[in-house]
């Protein structure tokens, strides 16, 4: 991801969870900030260390990353941090996708319909 679609400082975050919107499924929690002034979205991704060492987390990581660069002109300007529960550390790219794809779907970040 390019710096300028990175949420990295721990303010932003805390700022997102308290004023933003969430929504989550078994694998992912999804907490969304619309914002109209942004010319795209930002994202933010967090994996707890509960989830495994640093192969998982990372895993995991570059599978929500690479959902994200797919889509990257089907989402609206919003800030979003996306958060890893237990189940995702045992799926693959192509699941990670699909649950990310319905919990996106159910945010309403898409600016058109997905398949």
């Amino acid at each position: 991801m390019e710096k300028a679609y990175r949420i990295k400082r721990n303010k932003d975050f805390q700022f997102i969870y308290k004023k933003g919107k969430s929504v989550a499924n078994k694998q992912f929690v999804v907490y969304v900030k619309y914002k109209e002034e942004l010319e795209h979205f930002r994202l933010g991704i967090s994996v707890s260390k509960k989830l495994g060492n640093a192969v998982v987390r990372n895993r995991i990581k570059r599978g929500i990353r690479e959902n994200f660069k797919v889509h990257k002109n089907d989402i609206i300007p919003a800030e979003i941090i996306v958060i890893a529960r237990q189940p995702a550390k045992n799926m693959t790219t192509l699941e990670m996708q699909a649950s990310l794809e319905h919990v996106l779907k159910i945010a309403k970040v898409f600016n058109k319909r997905i398949k």
